[in-house]
């Protein structure tokens, strides 16, 4: 089990309640629901089966949270967050992969 320091300090640590989440984010429970069906995030599960979210899925949500503010379609907005996501990982592993020479 990590030590409580490392869990604060880790983005991915699932801290947040549905109903904090929700309240941090500034949506209902509902869109974070959807935001699960449409595989932007998956929330952890309590040992009581409580969804629990990590600041990562936090700042995805209120990034579709805010496209859908603007206008773009739930599904839409997922689609393209998962796609941006997916698009910095790989450009993340290609550049550990090809470091720049040194001149």
């Amino acid at each position: 089990m990590a030590q409580s320091d490392d869990m604060f300090g880790d983005e991915d640590y699932p801290a947040y309640t549905m109903g904090r989440a929700a309240e941090i984010v500034g949506t209902s429970q509902d869109f974070l629901r959807r935001l699960g069906e449409l595989k932007l995030v998956t929330p952890q599960r309590s040992a009581g089966g409580h969804r629990r979210y990590s600041r990562y899925q936090l700042r995805l949500a209120a990034r579709a949270r805010q496209m859908v503010d603007e206008g773009t379609a739930i599904e839409a907005a997922c689609r393209i967050i998962i796609l941006e996501d997916q698009l910095e990982e790989a450009l993340r592993i290609n550049a550990e992969r090809n470091p720049p020479d040194p001149e």
